[in-house]
């Protein structure tokens, strides 16, 4: 027997696939906001211009050696913020960032600015792996 598939499912698939279709440039465009935000210092060759020539999330690969030893001299928010950013680089590494800046889940999120904030969700949303 040959049962069709309901309508707001094929529905549903339809979205899903579009978005996932769109979601690696949206990431990439997340990705490099969250960049500029924090400052060309902590993403890939750590220029201003490289930043503005970046194409690609690997052009904007964080500097977690760099993060790990400035993490003390940040604002609270900024540790947050990028160490959130790593984390979606490297679980491992960006999990030990988040740990030594007191992050116990994602709650603590909610002390971010709007404009992080956006930028952390559409990451969420729009992550599909390094």
């Amino acid at each position: 027997m040959i049962q069709s598939i309901p309508p707001e499912m094929l529905a549903q698939i339809s979205r899903e696939d579009a978005h996932f279709a769109r979601a690696p440039q949206a990431f990439f465009e997340a990705w490099h906001r969250g960049a500029q935000i924090s400052g060309a210092t902590w993403f890939g060759d750590g220029s201003v211009e490289g930043l503005r020539r970046a194409t690609n999330k690997w052009d904007l690969r964080p500097d977690t050696f760099r993060l790990s030893d400035a993490l003390g001299v940040l604002s609270s928010g900024e540790r947050m913020f990028l160490s959130a950013m790593v984390s979606f680089y490297n679980s491992h590494e960006g999990g030990a960032l988040l740990r030594r800046c007191g992050f116990e889940g994602l709650a603590d999120l909610g002390g971010l600015d709007l404009q992080r904030r956006q930028v952390v969700a559409d990451l969420i949303l729009h992550y599909t792996g390094w």
